[in-house]
């Protein structure tokens, strides 16, 4: 029997195992064996708490696009302008734990599984429009509705382009030169539509 107190410790665990071994592998390809030996535990164990490698993978993506959420809202929070606010939810898209290879290498598992499977695509849907609807909420407050869609999209396109040069080890791969390239994008666009009558 599992030690009581110990499940949410265990859980924690055994998604981060899922985590760097779909990151390691660079697929989803992978056994509950593979990923309860990773995390120090039986693959029986991980069975009993999960049921299935398949919700492990579901509770893997869920924590990861949780802690990401966690970590744009606080973001947001620090923030005061809303110029201040895009920049924050660029620097959290490329922060440290979600632009690590192995994070990088899950997610475009994740992307690929999802022309599979039903849900691993709605958590992606989620994770695309909470970014679109970060970034619009504050583009708005700067320039034009149309315009601050064309920009959102294309930001929103930038950050997922970049996840994938940096999965291929193409440049720029390191976080600040992603950040300061899509916020650089960000910032002309802004300029431009400033100098044709929008007050930014």
């Amino acid at each position: 029997m599992p030690k009581i107190g110990m499940e949410p410790v265990r859980r924690k665990a055994l998604v981060n195992a899922a985590l760097r071994v779909i990151g390691d592998q660079g697929t989803l390809s992978v056994t509950m064996s593979d990923i309860a030996r990773n995390a120090g535990v039986s693959a029986a164990l991980a069975h009993h708490y999960f049921g299935s490698k398949e919700q492990l993978l579901i509770e893997t993506i869920r924590s990861l696009l949780k802690q990401l959420r966690d970590d744009t809202v606080t973001a947001l929070q620090a923030a005061k302008t809303a110029r201040e606010r895009i920049s924050a939810i660029v620097r959290v898209s490329f922060q440290a734990d979600q632009f690590a290879p192995e994070t990088i290498a899950a997610w475009l598992a994740f992307y690929s599984e999802a022309q599979r499977s039903e849900a691993t695509r709605r958590f992606l849907v989620i994770y695309a429009r909470r970014l679109r609807s970060n970034l619009l909420a504050n583009l708005k407050a700067l320039c034009g509705a149309d315009d601050a869609v064309r920009v959102a999209e294309g930001t929103a396109a930038m950050i997922d382009g970049l996840y994938i040069r940096r999965a291929l080890g193409s440049s720029p791969v390191t976080a600040e030169a992603s950040i300061a390239l899509t916020d650089n994008y960000i910032t002309l666009n802004l300029d431009a539509l400033a100098r044709q009558g929008y007050a930014a």
